[in-house]
């Protein structure tokens, strides 16, 4: 059913294609924010510093654990062990860092307790030691939130109208063509997204999370950029000092795959997050923040949704209230489904099953034919 109870030509045929979601309502909802916040239990939005650093210590033990047969248990294994031993190292190392990265992403939204500088304290020492700068993604992200569902003024993954795609996206508009698009976002999507704007909103300059001069930034976030940046150097420096006692492609096995996987898995989730045939993109004739911050998808990741601390399947609640701590945010989801309606979207589908889906349905945007109002686009793959 579209917005206004009808079910357009072009979402019926995306149904054809198994997508199981009908489109998001594009009026403004009945319901306000204030209404929304009443419906969840006040006690969902109280943050408790010990419960939350229970959630690092937690993840913190059990990397450690997986550090430890990585250098002391692997390499003492035969030959025959140790080769599928390494794989399955990378990926729980790598799982339990994403959700470590998730912590950290919560300090950023000031949900981690009630204290902003213990709340950037940790986060910026997390987030460094997984090379991501603390403060700098911080600004940006807040701005996502601002402005999601906007397609001029939201951060990351923006959707491009038809007219603006590379020339020679038709070329990779097939099975091999998106293979190696997935790899590529996959693999280098989010350190070029740091350093180069990459899948970012257009800015009038080079725009890099590394640039504390940069049109990212006001005058007054500049400080902080900078602190992020020697964050990072000195991560990097401990790294360069690890590599010359262990070998390089000690630190590599050790340090270097399971944060590639991290860096997989906080592509893949944002991404899957904010795509899917389902969901609008306004532009700013029609936009407002309540719609935008409806405009997402909660997705089910199974085991790993608790490994994730829940970003995943409740990230529509995260959008609405992102100073809500993630142990409650689950309870709030639940809460608040029956208000929300038609306007709640989750996805069930299997990760791998709606990864491929996603890369071919969702190319670009465009406004229905001959649809009013023209600022409401859709998910579009005709080339």
């Amino acid at each position: 059913m579209g917005a206004g109870g009808r079910m357009a030509a072009t979402e019926q045929g995306s149904l054809r294609h198994g997508i199981p979601l009908h489109r998001s309502p594009t009026e403004k909802p009945s319901f306000t924010l204030s209404q929304i916040k009443k419906a969840i239990p006040p006690h969902c939005f109280k943050r408790s510093v010990l419960r939350s650093f229970s959630y690092v210590i937690r993840d913190l033990l059990i990397a450690a654990l997986f550090l430890y047969l990585a250098v002391a248990v692997i390499p003492k294994l035969p030959l025959g062990l140790a080769l599928p031993a390494w794989p399955l190292y990378w990926a729980f190392q790598g799982c339990i860092l994403t959700g470590v990265w998730v912590i950290a992403h919560e300090c950023g939204h000031h949900a981690f307790s009630d204290y902003s500088f213990l709340d950037d304290v940790v986060g910026l020492v997390l987030h460094s030691a997984l090379l991501v700068p603390y403060f700098s993604w911080k600004y940006s992200h807040r701005r996502h939130h601002s402005n999601t569902g906007s397609i001029e003024r939201d951060e990351v993954f923006v959707p491009k109208p038809k007219a603006a795609l590379p020339w020679f996206t038709k070329y990779f508009n097939n099975p091999p063509g998106r293979i190696l698009t997935l790899a590529i976002t996959l693999t280098l999507g989010w350190p070029m997204y740091l350093a180069f704007n990459t899948s970012g909103r257009s800015y009038p300059r080079f725009a890099s999370h590394f640039d504390p001069y940069g049109p990212i930034y006001s005058d007054r976030e500049r400080a902080q950029i900078f602190i992020s940046d020697s964050g990072l150097v000195a991560v990097l420096y401990v790294l360069y000092r690890v590599a010359a006692c262990y070998g390089f492609w000690w630190l590599v096995r050790v340090y270097g795959v399971p944060l590639l996987i991290v860096n997989g898995w906080l592509v893949l989730i944002t991404y899957l997050q904010h795509t899917h045939p389902s969901l609008p993109h306004y532009d700013s004739s029609e936009w407002d923040w309540l719609r935008g911050a409806l405009a997402t998808v909660d997705r089910d990741y199974g085991m790993l949704n608790k490994v994730f601390h829940n970003i995943t399947d409740t990230h529509v609640a995260h959008h609405l209230f992102s100073t809500m701590p993630h142990y409650h945010a689950m309870e709030a989801t639940k809460a608040i489904k029956p208000l929300l309606g038609e306007y709640y979207q989750f996805d069930g589908t299997p990760l791998l099953k709606a990864m491929w889906r996603e890369a071919r349905e969702c190319i670009y945007v465009e406004p229905d034919q001959g649809s009013k109002p023209k600022g409401v686009f859709w998910y579009r793959n005709e080339l």
